[in-house]
């Protein structure tokens, strides 16, 4: 049976992937804190709203975008932090291989509701 901690999580890939899928930047940028740090598949640190905003904007407009996350752990670190680490494997266009990458988010209570705080993103190729 799923956990408290493990439904926030999966609530909030619910409506992140879904928002991706329509490469909906505002409402993907709704879904991060005021104060989001933001590491995606480029080096740049993008901050707050208006940078995730602006990272997704700036995405290519693929025709078929989604996203399936997998091997989601979620743990709870106080009642208004919690981690989430998984891989998600983006879909792009029909013909195109799949690209899979770790993840992480930490998801904090904000104004009453669950905001990610902090996104990173990072290859499953090992660096060393």
């Amino acid at each position: 049976m799923p956990s408290e901690t493990d439904e926030i999580a999966s609530a909030i890939i619910a409506r992140w992937s879904a928002a991706f899928s329509k490469l909906d930047a505002e409402t993907l940028a709704a879904l991060y804190s005021r104060s989001a740090f933001f590491f995606g598949s480029n080096p740049t640190l993008y901050r707050g709203r208006d940078g995730v905003k602006a990272y997704f904007e700036g995405l290519p407009r693929w025709r078929a975008p989604r996203v399936q996350f997998s091997n989601v752990s979620s743990e709870r670190v106080n009642p208004d932090l919690l981690n989430m680490a998984g891989i998600a494997s983006f879909f792009l266009d029909s013909d195109a291989p799949s690209l899979a990458a770790k993840i992480t988010w930490v998801i904090a209570r904000e104004d009453g509701d669950w905001k990610i705080a902090c996104h990173h993103v990072s290859s499953q190729t090992p660096l060393i």
